[in-house]
C-alpha cells in the first residue's frame, strides 16, 4: 500500500519528468537526414555518387547550396575530409531546389520544402574506402519566424560501398538497391549521439530517389577533423520538389512582352505587311495563304526556341552559381548590355555577315514549305540588328537559372513575334489599320536603348556586391538611374535628339503620356538618394546598407539621444570583442561576448538584453527592420539595457584557451557560433532564432523570453517588464 510520502514522491517525480519533457521538446529537429549511394558495388577506378537525403517537417524549409553565400541566408555546405581511398569528382549537386526572391536580402535564394537531396560524385582509388566529413545547414519556418542552424557528420565505408579490384558486373537496368543510413537532424549544438564504428551493419536498402541533378555549387573544402555517425536503418522514399512555376510564368510573360516590343522596331515592323502580301499574292487560295502563314509563324517559333535550347545546353543549371555570382559573367553581361544600348542609340548596327543572309535568302527562293521555313530564317537574320539586343537580354536573364528558362523564354518571345504575321495573313483587311512606318519606329529603338543601359547596371551591381568593390553603392546606382531616365524623358519630349532621328514637329498624345510616366518614375527615385527604401525596386537596387547618406538611419540613431541621459546610456564600458566584423543595427552599441556584457551591466547597473541571432537568420533581420527600428523600442534598448548579440552561426574560431567540451553533447566547441548555440540550448533548452532573453549580470532571467513577434507593442511591454523586474530585484536585495 502506498503511503502519503510515497504518493508525494511519485507525484514529484512525474511532475519533474513532465517538466523535463516539455523543456526538451523546445529543442526542435525539423529535418531528418539519410545517406545513400548510387551503386552498391564498384571497382577501383570507378565513380559512385554519395546521396544525402533530407526529409523536412511540414511548414519548414531548408536552404540549398546553390545561391550566393554572401546573400545572407546560410547555404548548406558539405565538407569532405581528404583520404587516399577516394577523390571528389565535380561539385556538390542539389537536386531541383525551389527558387524565391527575397526583398529583405535583396536577392534570389534556393530552398527545399518537404524533401531535399544533395549528390556528390567520388572516384574510388583504393579498396579500403573511407569517406568522412561534416555538413552545415539551416532550416526556417514562416509560421512563427524561427530559424535554426545545424551541423552534423557523415561517413561511408566498405559496408555501404563494396569495392572490388576489377570492374563490377553492370546491367542496363535500374542500379542495384543501395544502402540507406538514416540520421536524425541534430540541433545547432549537436545533440548527443552514439558513435558508430565503420564495421556497423546496415540492414535496410532503398534505391536512390533521384537520378539527376539541376544545379551546382563551388568546390567543397576539406576539414581537418571529422567523425563517424550513428547508423540506423530506414526506408526513405523522396518526392520530387516542385519548381517555382510562378516565377517561370512571370519570366515568360516578360519575354512575351519583349516579343511584342520587338515588332515595333524599324527592322521588323515594315516587314509585316510585306510578308503578309507575299503569302496572299503567291497562294492559289486563301486557305493556302493561311496555311503558309501558320507554317511561317511556327518556323519563327521553332528557330528562336532552338536558340534557347542551345543556350540552355551551353549554360544550363550547371553554370547557375558561376553565372549568378562570379564577377566575370556579370561584368561581361554589363558590357554586352551597354553595347546593345549604344547600338539602339544609333552609334552602330549589330549585323550578321552578309554571306549568311545571301545563303539563307537563296534557300527561301526555292518555294514550297522548305522555302517558307527559310523565309522565317531570313526574317530572324535580317531583323537581328533590332531583335538581337532584346533576344540577348532574355537569354542573359535566363542563363543563371534552370535549364528550362531559356527555352521557355525564347518560346514566349517568338510566339509574340510570330503572332501578327499569322493573324494578318488570316485577316488581311487588318493591315489597313496599321500605322505607317516612320520616325516613331526609331524612337522605340532609342527608348529601348535607355532601358538596356539602366538594366546593365544590375549586373555590375551584382559583381560589386559579391566582391565588395564599393564602386556602385546604392546612391551611385540611383544617381545613374535618375540621369538615364531623365534623359529618356527629355528624349520623349523631343528635347534630346540623335543624328538619325527624324524631325519632331509636335508631341503625340501617347508620347506625352510615356514622358509623364518616365518623369514620374524619376521623381519616385529621388527620395531614394536620401535613404527612402523604394520597396517596389528592392530587387534591382543595391542593399540599403551600402548607402552612405541615409536620413532614416541618422534620424533613428539620433532618436532618444537628444538629452544627457540618452547620450550616457549609449556609451560602452570597453571596446567590444569581435566589433571589427560584427555590428548592431540602427546605430545601437553593444557586445558580442556575454562576459563583456555581464561586466558592463554590473558597472552600469542595467539589465542585459540578449539577442540570440545568426548571420543567415532572415527573421532576425525582419525583427530588426520592423520592430527594433521603432523609436519606442530603440529608446529602451539605448537607455535601459546593455545589449549582447550572440551569433550562433559565426565561424570565427575562438582562442585555443577558450575551447571547451560541452556538457550537453560531449563535443569540443571551437568557434564563436558553436559556443553560443551550445549556451542557448544548455541554458534555455531552445535552439531557434531569433530568441530574446532579459537577464541580470548573474544570468538570472528576469521575465519569460520571447521569440519572433512583429508586434511592436508586445516588444515594448517585454522590455518594460524586464526593467521593472530588474528594479524590483535590486530593491529586494538592498
Amino acid at each position: 500500500m502506498l503511503t502519503n510520502k510515497s504518493v508525494k514522491t511519485l507525484f514529484a517525480v512525474a511532475m519533474l519528468w513532465l517538466f523535463a519533457f516539455s523543456a526538451v521538446a523546445q529543442v526542435l529537429k525539423p529535418a531528418t537526414w539519410s545517406y545513400d549511394v548510387s551503386k552498391k558495388q564498384v571497382a577501383v577506378g570507378e565513380e559512385v555518387e554519395l546521396i544525402f537525403n533530407a526529409r523536412i517537417d511540414k511548414d519548414w524549409y531548408l536552404y540549398s547550396s546553390d545561391f550566393d553565400p554572401d546573400l545572407g541566408p546560410m547555404v548548406t555546405e558539405f565538407k569532405f575530409e581528404k583520404h587516399p581511398s577516394y577523390e571528389l569528382v565535380g561539385k556538390l549537386v542539389p537536386v531541383k531546389p525551389k527558387k524565391k526572391y527575397d526583398d529583405l536580402w535583396g536577392g534570389e535564394y534556393t530552398y527545399f520544402v518537404g524533401t531535399g537531396q544533395f549528390r556528390q560524385k567520388i572516384k574510388v582509388l583504393k579498396p579500403e574506402l573511407l569517406v568522412k566529413g561534416t555538413y552545415e545547414y539551416q532550416v526556417c519556418t514562416d509560421i512563427d519566424g524561427r530559424c535554426i542552424p545545424f551541423d552534423d557528420e557523415f561517413t561511408f565505408t566498405n559496408k555501404q560501398i563494396q569495392v572490388t579490384g576489377k570492374a563490377a558486373a553492370t546491367t542496363t537496368t535500374t542500379p542495384a538497391a543501395t544502402p540507406t543510413i538514416t540520421k536524425d537532424a541534430q540541433p545547432a549544438a549537436d545533440a548527443p549521439q552514439t558513435i558508430a564504428q565503420p564495421s556497423e551493419t546496415i540492414d535496410t536498402v532503398t534505391k536512390p530517389a533521384f537520378a539527376n541533378s539541376a544545379a551546382t555549387i563551388d568546390t567543397v573544402t576539406a576539414p581537418e577533423n571529422a567523425a563517424t555517425v550513428q547508423a540506423t536503418t530506414a526506408n526513405t522514399t523522396l518526392t520530387d520538389p516542385a519548381t517555382d512555376e510562378d516565377d517561370l510564368w512571370t519570366f515568360m510573360l516578360v519575354a512575351f512582352g519583349s516579343g511584342l516590343v520587338a515588332l515595333l522596331t524599324p527592322c521588323v515592323f515594315p516587314m509585316v505587311p510585306m510578308t503578309v502580301s507575299f503569302f496572299t499574292g503567291s497562294s492559289s487560295s486563301r486557305g493556302q495563304a493561311i496555311f503558309k502563314a501558320l507554317v511561317y509563324g511556327l518556323s519563327i517559333i521553332a528557330i528562336y526556341t532552338i536558340i534557347g535550347t542551345i543556350v540552355a545546353r551551353l549554360f544550363g543549371a550547371d553554370g547557375a552559381n558561376f553565372i549568378s555570382t562570379h564577377w566575370i559573367p556579370n561584368v561581361l553581361f554589363f558590357l554586352v548590355f551597354v553595347v546593345f544600348a549604344m547600338s539602339f542609340f544609333g552609334m552602330f548596327e549589330i549585323t550578321l555577315p552578309s554571306s549568311w543572309l545571301t545563303k539563307v535568302d537563296a534557300q527561301a527562293d526555292r518555294g514550297g514549305w522548305i522555302g517558307v521555313f527559310f523565309m522565317a530564317f531570313t526574317l530572324a537574320l535580317v531583323s537581328f540588328s533590332c531583335t538581337g539586343p532584346i533576344v540577348g537580354s532574355i537569354l542573359v536573364a535566363s542563363a543563371g537559372g534552370e535549364m528550362i528558362r531559356p527555352i521557355m523564354g525564347m518560346f514566349a518571345f517568338s510566339l509574340a513575334f510570330a503572332l501578327p504575321f499569322t493573324l494578318f495573313a488570316i485577316f488581311p483587311s487588318w493591315l489597313s489599320g496599321l500605322p505607317k512606318s516612320g520616325g516613331w519606329l526609331n524612337s522605340v529603338k532609342v527608348v529601348l536603348g535607355f532601358i538596356e543601359l539602366a538594366l546593365a547596371l544590375k549586373f555590375l551591381s551584382i559583381a560589386d556586391q559579391v566582391y565588395h568593390w564599393g564602386i556602385l553603392d546604392r546612391e551611385v546606382y540611383l544617381a545613374l538611374w535618375i540621369v538615364i531616365f531623365t534623359l529618356m524623358g527629355f528624349y520623349l519630349l523631343g528635347k534630346l535628339k540623335f543624328s538619325h532621328d527624324s524631325e519632331l514637329k509636335y508631341i503625340s498624345v501617347p508620347r506625352l503620356f510615356f514622358a509623364i510616366v518616365t518623369f514620374g518614375f524619376v521623381i519616385y527615385l529621388i527620395p531614394g538618394m536620401f535613404g527612402a527604401p523604394l520597396k517596389a525596386l528592392s530587387g534591382y537596387l543595391p542593399p540599403q546598407t551600402t548607402q552612405d547618406f541615409d536620413l532614416n538611419a541618422i534620424a533613428r540613431q539620433g532618436n532618444g539621444s537628444n538629452n544627457t541621459v540618452g547620450l550616457a546610456s549609449n556609451q560602452l564600458c570597453e571596446t567590444p570583442k569581435y566589433g571589427d566584423f560584427l555590428h548592431l543595427p540602427h546605430g545601437l552599441q553593444g557586445y558580442f561576448d556575454l562576459e563583456q556584457a555581464k561586466k558592463c551591466a554590473a558597472e552600469q547597473g542595467k539589465p542585459i538584453f540578449i539577442d540570440f541571432t545568426g548571420h543567415g537568420c532572415v527573421n532576425c533581420r525582419e525583427m530588426e527592420a520592423n520592430v527594433w527600428s521603432d523609436p519606442a523600442v530603440l529608446k529602451r534598448l539605448r537607455e535601459d539595457y546593455v545589449i549582447a548579440a550572440l551569433y550562433v552561426d559565426d565561424k570565427s574560431e575562438l582562442p585555443e584557451h577558450e575551447w571547451y567540451t560541452s556538457k550537453y553533447d560531449g563535443k569540443e566547441k571551437k568557434t564563436l557560433g558553436k559556443k553560443y548555440a551550445d549556451y542557448q540550448i544548455t541554458k534555455f533548452n531552445v535552439n531557434a532564432q531569433p530568441y530574446y532573453v532579459l537577464m541580470d549580470e548573474n544570468e538570472n532571467v528576469l521575465v519569460k523570453p520571447i521569440a519572433y513577434d512583429l508586434n511592436v507593442n508586445n516588444f515594448v511591454k517585454f522590455l518594460d517588464a524586464g526593467v521593472a523586474a530588474y528594479k524590483a530585484k535590486q530593491i529586494a536585495q538592498k
